[in-house]
């Protein structure tokens, strides 16, 4: 079941295309799910940061933020990104660079006309979310 999209995430991907704001939304609803299904994140924040939706863990410190919107100012990607100082995306690229595409050190991109392998994509937020609980 969809949550409720807080007025301040609308805002921010009202002026984007239909397309890509709906696929930026379910991004939304796998984060949300997935700290929903991880005791050890707990609730997450979601608010702004730099005028994105972005997700924290605030409670309980498990993680490091993620962001999503669209990607290069190009209408037909998206991404998530993480903190550009963690090792996120270097153990992403050694677990699904077959599968993924990323840019640089902070995002995993997608691409509108293709749908986003879920499981992976669930991996790699839960990864972000329980990022200060790694041993």
């Amino acid at each position: 079941m969809a949550s409720t999209v807080p007025k301040q995430t609308r805002d921010a991907l009202c002026d984007l295309p239909a397309d890509l704001n709906e696929k930026l939304l379910a991004l939304r609803e796998l984060v949300l799910e997935t700290a929903n299904e991880n005791p050890a994140i707990g609730p997450l924040e979601e608010t702004l940061k730099w005028g994105e939706p972005a997700f924290l863990t605030s409670t309980t410190k498990s993680g490091t933020t993620i962001r999503i919107n669209r990607h290069n100012k190009d209408d037909n990607q998206y991404a998530m990104y993480v903190h550009c100082q963690t090792d996120l995306l270097d153990r992403y690229r050694q677990l699904y660079g077959d599968t993924l595409t990323f840019d640089g050190n902070r995002a995993v991109v997608f691409n509108i006309a293709e749908k986003p392998p879920i499981e992976a994509v669930k991996h790699c937020i839960a990864m972000a979310l329980t990022y200060h609980l790694k041993g």
